[in-house]
């Protein structure tokens, strides 16, 4: 089940690196930020109304949360149009909690998670440096970054398991830290300020 929101996750994660660019508007993307935010609170509950008491389901159930409060609280903010701070404050527990999730994928034998939530706390990180702190000097890179494992990280493992084509070993593992770290090299790269950039938005969310 977890499964079926996580390949929307991409989606909303590739429509707000495009809007910390500038290609989408704040109050445009707010609407399906909505949708994401709603339906990654509605999974994780059904889940919790279903685990019995199961501790895996209830954990997994918990970290659909973070996701969900993020882009609801994001959808509002964009709509209403009220300061971003809140949001940039709340992805640093995001992120701090996302590097307990990876802590809890490797040593539950899925590396490759483990790797994806390392690289979710980077963005999540990067939200609060641009969000929380105003660190304007990040728009970019923070936009290229999303805009660029939005589906490597969500939507594409989500498909996999989707279709029974999931596997998670070391070597898996590797090849995708390191498929992440190039795609943030490009990131680097593409936001330098040799380059011309888009059309200027209020960098509201991540």
């Amino acid at each position: 089940m977890s499964s079926v929101g996580l390949l929307y996750v991409g989606a909303v994660l590739l429509i707000n690196g495009l809007m910390l660019l500038g290609r989408i508007p704040p109050r445009s993307a707010a609407v399906f930020n909505l949708f994401v935010g709603a339906l990654q609170c509605v999974i994780p509950t059904a889940m919790l109304l279903q685990a019995n008491g199961d501790a895996a389901t209830t954990l997994s159930a918990s970290g659909l949360y973070l996701f969900g409060f993020t882009y609801l609280y994001v959808g509002i903010v964009n709509l209403a149009g009220l300061e971003p701070q809140g949001v940039g404050w709340f992805s640093l527990f995001v992120a701090m909690a996302a590097v307990a999730y990876a802590v809890l994928s490797f040593s539950s034998h899925d590396p490759v998670f483990g790797v994806i939530w390392l690289s979710w706390a980077a963005l999540w990180t990067l939200f609060f440096l641009v969000l929380g702190l105003g660190r304007e000097d990040l728009n970019r890179f923070t936009g290229w970054s999303v805009t660029l494992l939005s589906i490597p990280t969500c939507s594409i493992p989500a498909f996999l398991m989707l279709t029974g084509h999931y596997r998670s070993s070391a070597l898996t593992a590797v090849a995708t830290a390191v498929l992440l770290a190039a795609l943030l090299v490009v990131a680097r790269l593409l936001s330098s300020p040799g380059r011309v950039s888009g059309v200027r938005a209020r960098p509201v969310y991540n």
